[in-house]
């Protein structure tokens, strides 16, 4: 018979409270700790409370016991069981939203899921178990894009890491292969340091990459390093090699210099000075610290005796002076001679002039190099004047000369006939040929007359 729902249910009177939950409902695992929002469902819907109190719920496989609430009404039972599907559904949810919306890492979303599953496996609660199953499939689905979208980044982060680290070994790498001579060693040195400095942050911060990468890599930076360090060491070791034979050399170079501070010989020694200059220039650098102590001694040494001998010729320049004054009026007699128009008298004031020139003494040192030249001058052009008068009075040159003469005559006078008999032949060819040897003759003829005459021919 159907109930009579026009007749008021009656009001229900409250029951007594709901009694502790069996075992079965204590040994379910505990839902996800993230707070989970209440949420009112029909999850009570797939469930019943048999008549001896215990709870079944209703899954596509048929019936599966989940419990039983003791000393509580069936509406009550089912309510727990309910409540208990909606936290881990709730959960479920929640996870797959942290899964999908936010940036959880993939290790915690793994662990969610793994905790999610276990509960979900062994879970005593009333509702819909196919769409919890579903819930947690589209995690699993949701968290394998993750994984993918993580390691392509993962892969890209390690790959930018791996660059990273190659750049620095092959910088390591260029600076270790250096030409030894054109190696700046401060900034290298300081710039290798960096670089380890720069790998060993790499490798607290940056991504790490693949252990075998990361191993050659390290084996290539630390044998550029090593190989770097080595030249270093082997370029200085050599270094002080040649630091201390330049020192050795220089020690002797201040040892002589100070043995000839004292010396009163100024012509000797100023060059014996000038020589141990190019020895020190050609002997190399000693350390920094030697060379300045060797050069300050070589220095003192060298300006005491040049000092010495300036005073020496400041004084024997104001007696140079007087004596300038001197050759200066020698020179103007001696310049008057020429040009030269009385051989003999000129020849007899230029031999005064030379005596009372080498009775006047030294001049200062700037001006010894113009009026000696000055007077050299004069002397050439006298006895240029005497050696022209010579090959004038020769009697043997002049003879040779009016042979030439009489030869280029007697030529000129027979090409002249045969000039004549060319033209009265009416050869062209002869006629020119004459012609020319004629104008040459004349020529040689005329030159050789010139010369004849400086002889009163």
């Amino acid at each position: 018979m159907s109930p009579d729902i026009s007749k008021p249910s009656p009001t229900p009177t409250p029951g007594p409270p709901p009694a502790r939950p069996t075992p079965a409902v204590l040994t379910e695992h505990p839902a996800v700790t993230t707070p989970v929002v209440p949420t009112v469902s029909d999850a009570a819907s797939f469930g019943r409370v048999a008549d001896n109190g215990t709870v079944f719920v209703r899954t596509p496989d048929g019936e599966r016991e989940v419990g039983s609430y003791p000393d509580a009404t069936p509406e009550e039972a089912l309510a727990y069981f309910a409540r208990k599907y909606d936290e881990l559904a709730g959960s479920a949810t929640l996870l797959l939203q942290r899964v999908t919306q936010t940036d959880l890492s993939v290790h915690d979303a793994t662990a969610g899921l793994k905790s999610l599953r276990e509960q979900v496996t062994t879970a005593h609660v009333v509702g819909d178990l196919v769409k919890l199953d579903s819930t947690v499939e589209q995690i699993a689905t949701a968290l394998k894009a993750k994984q993918q979208v993580e390691g392509e980044a993962r892969a890209a982060h390690k790959k930018e890491s791996g660059e990273k680290r190659e750049k620095l070994v092959a910088e390591a790498e260029k600076i270790a292969a250096q030409p030894v001579e054109k190696v700046q060693w401060k900034q290298s040195t300081s710039r290798m340091r960096e670089l380890l400095e720069e790998w060993k942050h790499l490798q607290r911060h940056d991504v790490r990459i693949d252990k075998d990468a990361e191993n050659a890599l390290w084996r290539r930076f630390s044998a550029a390093r090593s190989g770097f360090d080595k030249t270093r060491r082997a370029h200085f070791a050599h270094l002080d090699d040649v630091h201390a034979g330049a020192k050795a050399t220089k020690q002797r170079l201040v040892k002589e210099a100070e043995s000839l501070a004292t010396s009163k010989d100024w012509g000797p020694t100023a060059s014996a000075f000038k020589r141990l200059m190019g020895e020190w220039r050609d002997a190399g650098r000693a350390s920094r610290s030697d060379d300045d102590a060797l050069w300050k001694r070589f220095k003192q040494a060298q300006d005491s005796f040049f000092t010495a001998k300036d005073e020496v010729v400041a004084a024997e320049n104001v007696e140079f002076e007087a004596n300038l004054v001197v050759k200066e009026e020698l020179l103007a007699a001696a310049q008057a001679l020429l040009p030269v128009k009385n051989l003999e008298a000129a020849k007899a004031s230029l031999r005064t002039i030379q005596d009372k020139w080498d009775v006047a003494g030294k001049v200062p040192r700037k001006d010894m190099e113009r009026i000696e030249k000055a007077l050299r001058k004069v002397e050439t052009a006298v006895r240029s004047a005497e050696d022209s008068k010579w090959r004038r009075t020769d009697p043997e040159v002049a003879a040779r000369a009016q042979s030439m003469v009489d030869q280029l005559e007697t030529a000129v006078t027979d090409l002249t006939k045969q000039l004549e008999t060319a033209k009265a032949s009416g050869n062209e060819k002869k006629i020119s040929e004459v012609q020319q040897a004629l104008d040459a003759k004349a020529t040689w003829l005329d030159q050789a007359r010139g010369g004849l005459a400086e002889f009163g021919g």
